[in-house]
């Protein structure tokens, strides 16, 4: 599947995913883990952090304008990624559930986002929900599931969902700019030594709890964000925070290869978003948009001086921008990831894609 596919078949494609959604489900229920590529909300509920967006001018294109808590002007990808699978949209964050503006019984058994912007890998990364929090909430979410349907049948359930993985990206820009881009070779490979171990004992974790069947997201050309841009005496992606990122993601497919020969039952995908959206920087025309360096809600240089707020302008043309604010993408970013996830080749998801991974 090419990103630089006609108008029309986009619209096509586009369609044919909206009737997704009002079809049945495919899986009995999506679990989300990781950071404010995934967060739907959950960091609405905390405090004593600046990383939310439950304010305007975010949500401008969700349904009623709402600023959901999404780090997008509408959905995000994990939105578009379950509406392929047959769901309205991503499952409702937990502190939602728990606190009760979600029905824990109807909303909970289709899954669960525990994802929290600025979070990372390591526990040491941001001031949110930690990883292992978010999988400590998950195994007191199953217990409450086996309390309603029983364990042997909860087990089942949890075999047969999809238990996705959005994160790493934080991680990699705090150790970057922590060394001023200048880490050594051996200050590097530590990096990433404490990155696998740490990700390693997260994956059995949600093993060990029952998931079975693991989709991962890996870290996209974060260099080539507004953010990192705009540290560029040109405007130019930092080719150094690039490299770092793709040795993590290079370590990352290496260590689900050899924990899926491990664990039994064990079944994945990669979704690689680093290709994705290193394809649209490299030829942004062919992918329908006319901006991908600078964000579209912002202001100073290329729109990441100041970040999105109301107090900030915003482009009415957000479909033709790769970048939503100063990190994150667009709507139109995301679906368009989504698209080349769920059912792309193997540039962009490997060994298998999402879909196969659905139907296995």
């Amino acid at each position: 599947m090419k990103l630089a596919v006609p108008l029309l078949l986009l619209a096509v494609i586009s369609a044919a995913a909206s009737a997704v959604s009002a079809a049945h489900p495919k899986v009995p229920a999506v679990y989300v883990f990781g950071d404010s590529t995934a967060d739907v909300g959950n960091n609405n509920y905390l405090t004593g952090t600046d990383a939310k967006a439950n304010f305007p001018h975010y949500g401008v294109d969700f349904p009623h304008q709402t600023p959901t808590g999404r780090f997008s002007n509408g959905y995000n990808t994990i939105d578009y990624l379950a509406i392929n699978m047959g769901f309205k949209r991503s499952p409702p964050p937990y502190l939602a559930v728990v606190n009760k503006t979600q029905p824990l019984i109807l909303k909970g058994l289709r899954g669960v986002s525990f994802a929290s912007g600025g979070s990372g890998i390591l526990d040491s990364t941001g001031t949110t929900i930690t990883m292992t929090k978010q999988i400590q909430d998950f195994a007191a979410h199953k217990s409450n599931i086996a309390a309603r349907v029983t364990a042997v049948v909860a087990k089942g359930l949890l075999a047969k969902s999809i238990f996705l993985i959005s994160s790493g990206g934080n991680d990699v820009f705090a150790f970057f700019f922590a060394t001023n881009g200048n880490a050594t070779a051996d200050q590097t490979e530590q990096f990433y030594s404490v990155m696998i171990t740490n990700y390693t004992t997260h994956l059995k974790a949600l093993y060990d709890l029952g998931a079975r069947k693991f989709a991962l997201i890996n870290v996209p050309p974060v260099g080539c964000c507004p953010i990192s841009r705009v540290m560029h005496p040109s405007g130019a992606c930092l080719d150094g925070l690039n490299a770092l990122t793709k040795g993590f993601n290079d370590r990352v497919s290496v260590l689900v290869k050899n924990l899926s020969s491990e664990m039994e039952g064990m079944n994945y995908t990669i979704g690689n978003s680093y290709n994705v959206v290193n394809d649209i920087v490299s030829d942004p025309a062919g992918a329908g948009y006319t901006d991908v360096s600078s964000a579209c809600c912002g202001s100073g240089k290329l729109g990441a001086e100041v970040m999105c707020s109301p107090n900030t302008t915003f482009c009415t043309n957000r479909n033709e921008f790769l970048f939503w604010d100063r990190i994150h993408g667009t709507q139109a970013t995301s679906e368009k990831a989504a698209l080349a996830l769920y059912d792309g080749a193997s540039e962009y998801a490997s060994p298998i894609n999402l879909k196969q991974l659905v139907e296995s």
